[in-house]
């Protein structure tokens, strides 16, 4: 099958807001085996949205939309999409009582106006939303079928991950298993060359790359009759991929490198402690989004300055002088200094020249530096793109260079 996402809101098409919804959707439907093949944004106008839904009618087997469910006039999701497709908008009691319910909870008034929230298609299968008044409903009509989910990102998330999902799996007698290979070090144009062969002699499973910020991922997706007979399609398919690229995997289905990163240390036993310059606390921030990253991870410190760096680090004016900040033997003594002042098993030190200085040739050049027990491993970057680009994938490499030694 294949789906149309149609999303609905004025704001969107004014770049008041990122349509983030369509990301969310096209993850879930992706993780399913249903192609995506249009995303259509359109504005509060129920005759642009009716003939929007009409195209759609022509060239999708589902068609889901987000936003326009909520209590005020210009909300027109539900009774365009239900005209458009016969449906009376009839009460639903018990969604109803859910509002009401809601609101006592959270101390506020409910508004009558509230109540259109509980108007749903006729026999529609509803959606919960945990996280706010608005139900989300589905239903089929004409041999199609029809998703609506709230607009907000976090009302929109987890009603598709779990509740679309599951309508949508029950309408297929088989199922779609996948799984995430993660790339860092190898560019995407690199990594498609090298599974090209491959990836175009494949039909089930599948293999397709995406490229993210600093990284590549690999999905491996197959179809069978059970989840086992699509696992066993699907890990030799893995394992080929793993000795292709070899150490530049970093992980299967991991959410970050960072993710990786504190898993390692938490199986070697290890501790860890940052001095950043240039980052300016970009690792200590991806390492402390991973939960319970507390048992391993000590502390950062941010030396942007000069100053920082002697009366922080203890590094001499003498040796800043002789090598400059930027370098790679300041970011050897920061990594040092680290490991010692928070007393961690390794301690990693970043410095370099982020920009953006049009006048610069240095702009990008980054110098990271790894040490334990007494020995240092040190690489240097030279990344071209903006300030923001150039931090995060120094952040990155300093992780995936920790990884490394962990593996090691």
């Amino acid at each position: 099958m294949n789906a149309e996402i149609i999303a609905v809101g004025t704001e969107l098409l004014l770049g008041e807001i990122v349509n983030i919804d369509a990301q969310i959707l096209s993850r879930v439907l992706s993780e399913l085996g249903i192609n995506v093949y249009y995303h259509t944004v359109v504005g509060d106008n129920e005759k642009r949205l009716a003939a929007a839904i009409e195209v759609a009618k022509g060239r999708s087997d589902i068609i889901i939309t987000t936003g326009g469910l909520g209590p005020t006039y210009d909300d027109i999701t539900k009774r365009v999409v239900a005209a458009s497709f016969g449906k009376k908008l009839v009460m639903n009691d018990g969604e109803l009582e859910k509002i009401r319910g809601y609101f006592k909870k959270t101390g506020r008034e409910m508004s009558k106006n509230n109540e259109s929230q509980a108007l749903l298609p006729e026999g529609c299968t509803v959606l919960e939303n945990d996280f706010g008044t608005a139900p989300g409903c589905a239903f089929e009509a004409n041999g199609m079928h029809v998703l609506m989910l709230p607009g907000p990102p976090r009302e929109c998330e987890p009603m598709a991950v779990r509740q679309m999902a599951a309508y949508l799996k029950s309408l297929s007698d088989s199922v779609i298993v996948s799984h995430s290979i993660h790339i860092f070090g190898i560019g995407e144009s690199l990594v498609e060359d090298k599974i090209r062969d491959l990836a175009e002699n494949m039909d089930n499973p599948t293999l397709a790359p995406y490229a993210k910020p600093g990284e590549v991922m690999l999905r491996v997706a197959a179809k069978a009759e059970t989840r086992d007979k699509a696992e066993a399609e699907i890990w030799p398919v893995i394992e080929k991929i793993k000795r292709i690229f070899g150490s530049n995997v970093y992980g299967i289905d991991s959410p970050s490198l960072s993710h990786a990163v504190s898993e390692l240390l938490l199986k070697r036993g290890k501790t860890l402690a940052a001095a950043e310059s240039c980052t300016g606390g970009y690792l200590s921030k991806l390492i402390t989004d991973v939960p319970g990253v507390s048992k391993t991870f000590l502390g950062g410190i941010t030396a942007y300055s000069n100053r920082a760096k002697e009366k922080l680090l203890g590094i001499p004016r003498s040796r800043i002088n002789e090598y400059g900040a930027v370098s790679e033997e300041i970011a050897s003594d920061m990594a040092r200094a680290a490991a010692e002042t928070l007393d961690a098993d390794i301690g990693v030190g970043i410095t370099g020249y982020a920009g953006p200085d049009p006048d610069s040739q240095d702009t990008g050049t980054v110098f990271v530096s790894l040490f334990e027990n007494g020995e240092f491993k040190n690489i240097k970057l030279c990344r071209p793109g903006g300030r923001d680009s150039i931090r995060y994938f120094a952040a990155l490499s300093a992780l995936n260079l920790i990884r490394q030694t962990l593996e090691a």
